[in-house]
């Protein structure tokens, strides 16, 4: 038998401890058959194999984002995009050009302006909006997000007014000489607008699926854990498979609060390929730290609340059983120490049905810990699920020092402590919350700069996104490593990361991406 697929003279990292370092790999069907020097893949060279020189270039186990959503990350992509608007009668002319290829009445959503970057030094108002955009309630989301610009009609339909009170935790700016609102509202107080944005229909989602496959693929990413909020999704993903369009590996992660729908599993039923599989459930614990709805033992520093869990300790309890009952994984969003303590209490309460399934429980963004909670963690085999760059943006967006004061905010994400404590952490994007590009993950695991302690290896931030994530999965057979008789998933990429200054790694690009020995995605196919 000869290989369907040789890449050859590259610098292949496998992630493989046992053999860190190759030259070569040839790939069967869907699967690695050897992997060595040119010398050794090259008896599996014949007259039909594809023969690639990766010229030098590095390869790496296709990455695995463990977190990330995936529809509202194609949403997004559907999105004005004014990163690089310079001024507000710039913003005004894309508005104008977009809503002419609109029907009128239909909502305009943009994202990515900053008044910083525009010439008037301001945010621009809904009266401004209003001469591009009459007709067409519209939204425009600042760069950072829990700020907005809305326009009249938005407003309108939202019920805003200058009798509007703003909510707790935002703003609904007004105009101090009349009261009215001005457009621009600022953390809660953008959920007014949001709340009544149509939601997707079935086909608009199949095609926010499809966007979001292509740039996921292009960041080189071979996997994803699909935190999926609903059905619609799942039948969106279904409709691209019938089509047989290419997609990522995917396991989905689904709220247990759908569990009970008989749909649900009968959508997974016929199911018993490595493309997709129904993972586990979620818990949704606690809320934000942003948003002060994360559960927290003591208060924030800045306001007389500790946040708020959704569920009591019984109700975990039972909620945990429930998805242990059904054979998935248990996932909780627990961002708060008091809510993590909840989990970790509930997950030790099943932890027999948990070991005698091998289920693997797992937290998601677990954000405010200690060493007793850490211990616990480890007793357990819980797995955390952290994205790095949303604990950076945790410091400077959310000034994360100051809302939980220094002792707590040590305990911000210790990344270094788990992994040196023995816990599993695997790496997710949270996209479209932050990039898809995994090496800007990795590169702020590895250069942080807040309690800079908690600093992680270049080889450990990669083992988030390969080894320890499909451990994850329960994929560890199949897939986070370059080894024989392991998925053909390998991510090609410009640069060895090893030999990159940290400060740098950002700038690595994904040349190609295999997913189960076929080419999805090449940067210059000239190859």
């Amino acid at each position: 038998m000869k290989a369907d697929l040789v890449l050859k003279n590259g610098e292949v990292l496998t992630m493989n401890r046992s053999r860190p370092q190759a030259q070569a790999i040839a790939i069967v069907k869907d699967k690695i058959v050897k992997v060595g020097t040119n010398k050794e893949v090259s008896p599996w060279t014949g007259s039909k194999t594809r023969i690639i020189n990766l010229k030098g270039k590095v390869v790496i186990p296709g990455l695995i984002d463990a977190h990330i959503h995936v529809a509202d990350f194609g949403r997004i992509l559907t999105w004005i995009d004014l990163v690089n608007a310079r001024s507000i009668e710039e913003i005004k002319i894309k508005l104008k050009h977009y809503a002419e290829e609109k029907p009128k009445g239909k909502w305009i959503i943009g994202q990515g302006w900053n008044e910083a970057n525009l010439a008037e030094k301001r945010s621009p108002t809904a009266t401004e909006l209003d001469v591009s955009v009459p007709e067409n309630p519209t939204i425009l989301y600042h760069q950072l997000r829990r700020t907005c610009i809305v326009n009249s009609r938005a407003l309108e339909l939202a019920g805003i007014t200058k009798n509007t009170l703003s909510p707790a935790g935002g703003e609904i700016e007004k105009d101090p000489s009349n009261g009215k609102p001005t457009g621009i509202l600022h953390g809660n107080a953008t959920d007014l607008i949001w709340k009544i944005v149509p939601p997707p229909d079935e086909e608009e989602t199949a095609e926010h699926v499809k966007l979001a496959f292509e740039k996921i693929v292009e960041a080189g990413i071979t996997s994803v854990h699909w935190i999926a909020p609903s059905f619609l999704e799942i039948k969106a993903l279904q409709k691209l498979r019938e089509k047989n369009q290419q997609t990522p590996r995917v396991c989905i992660i689904l709220p247990v609060s759908i569990l009970s729908e008989p749909k649900i599993f009968e959508a997974f039923k016929e199911t018993r390929d490595t493309m997709l599989q129904l993972c586990g459930a979620i818990i949704f614990e606690d809320g934000a730290l942003a948003s002060r709805t994360a559960a927290l033992s003591l208060p924030y520093n800045d306001a007389a609340t500790t946040g708020k869990t959704f569920y009591t300790q019984e109700e975990m309890d039972t909620l945990i059983a429930e998805v242990c009952k059904n054979k998935l994984q248990p996932v909780v969003h627990a961002m708060g120490d008091k809510a993590i303590n909840m989990a970790l209490n509930a997950i030790e309460k099943n932890l027999q049905w948990i070991s005698r399934k091998n289920l693997r429980p797992r937290i998601e963004q677990a954000a405010v810990l200690n060493l007793e909670t850490i211990q616990h963690m480890k007793k357990l085999g819980t797995i955390v699920s952290i994205q790095p760059l949303c604990v950076a943006s945790e410091f400077t967006v959310w000034s994360a020092i100051y809302y939980l004061g220094t002792e707590r905010a040590r305990w911000l994400y210790p990344v270094k402590t788990l992994m040196s404590t023995g816990v599993k952490v695997c790496g997710g994007t949270d996209c479209p919350m932050e990039t898809v590009n995994i090496f800007k993950q990795i590169k702020a695991a590895v250069t942080r700069q807040y309690f800079s302690e908690e600093q992680i290896t270049l080889d450990e931030a990669l083992q988030m996104y390969t080894v320890n994530a499909a451990y994850a999965a329960h994929e560890e057979a199949i897939k986070g490593t370059i080894e024989e008789g392991k998925l053909a998933d390998l991510t090609v990429i410009s640069n060895n990361p090893f030999k990159t200054s940290p400060a740098m790694l950002d700038r690595i690009k994904v040349e190609m991406t295999v997913i189960g020995g076929k080419i999805v995605y090449q940067r210059n196919n000239n190859a």
